[in-house]
């Protein structure tokens, strides 16, 4: 019922039984190594990873609601499990539709319950906006999943992912009210396609845009909303390799790396413009975005 094999418990090729049964084994494994982490010393906090992005709908038909709720739901199945301590209905509910019958035992259902993630990591670099129309899917580049269309609201890269200003603020709420645990976000930044100007300098006051709203963001949600944060890490701290589209084209970096798509350049380092803006903002704890 999901895509990606790291979402089915690692198996490449499964079917709809193997890959559930498959995410409920890593359940019991990350259950089971909260477990023997506490019983090491009951101060180690043990977290999770979960790949997260707000929906928006496009319209206020309710067939629009309707599906941003199901997105929302589906995207957060993993969390609820492994942050939550136990299956949702509806996955269950689902399960039972589809013929699928899960190998899982009440000492199973103990477990996950027992010692679910104690914080939640999450990375989070947009939104996307989701239809109910067929006719209206664009499958936007950037977006997860399908269903989705262009946010015409929101300035866009080159590859289609929008830059939100309130994003994190909105993701931060979302997970916090769901699963009262900490949360950091280990993931955040933009993928553009830097140019060296002429003076040798590489001025990227798109990403410093960018970073400057995560971080009014993160301040919100933290100071106004009440959310418990406990870290945040940018993607990234030098160019390499998109991992999204296997390119150095796309860069995220705060430090442009002389690298081409095909293995060219001198490798030499070079601080962009926002390298220079974010050690400011770690210098003045955020109190100096300008």
């Amino acid at each position: 019922m999901d895509e990606a094999p790291y979402l089915g418990g690692g198996l490449t090729d499964p079917t709809p039984q193997n890959r559930a049964q498959g995410a409920h084994n890593q359940f019991l494994a990350s259950a089971k190594a909260v477990q023997a982490a506490h019983e090491l010393n009951a101060d180690i906090q043990v977290g999770m990873m979960l790949a997260y992005q707000p929906v928006y709908a496009e319209t206020c038909n309710p067939a629009d609601q309707l599906a941003v709720m199901q997105n929302m739901e589906h995207g957060l199945f993993y969390a609820d499990v492994q942050a939550g301590g136990a299956y949702p209905k509806a996955r269950l509910i689902q399960y039972e539709k589809a013929g699928i019958h899960l190998d899982i035992t009440p000492e199973d259902e103990a477990l996950l319950r027992t010692y679910p993630a104690d914080f939640l990591g999450f990375s989070c670099y947009t939104s996307s906006v989701i239809t109910a129309d067929p006719t209206r899917d664009e499958n936007a580049q950037g977006n997860l999943g399908g269903g989705t269309v262009k946010n015409p609201y929101l300035e866009t890269n080159a590859w289609g992912w929008a830059t939100d200003p309130i994003v994190l603020r909105l993701a931060l709420n979302t997970l916090w009210h769901r699963y009262h645990k900490p949360l950091f976000v280990v993931e955040n930044g933009l993928g553009w396609a830097d140019e060296v100007a002429a003076d040798g300098q590489i001025h990227d006051d798109y990403r410093i845009n960018y970073l400057r709203y995560a971080v009014q963001s993160m301040e919100a949600a933290i100071n106004e909303d009440g959310v418990e944060m406990i870290g945040y890490a940018l993607w990234s701290a030098i160019d390499l390799v998109s991992n999204g589209t296997g390119e150095m084209k796309k860069r995220y970096g705060l430090v442009y790396v002389d690298r081409d798509d095909w293995g060219n350049g001198s490798l030499k380092r070079t601080p962009k413009d926002s390298y220079h803006w974010y050690q400011k903002v770690i210098a003045t704890n955020g109190d100096d975005l300008a």
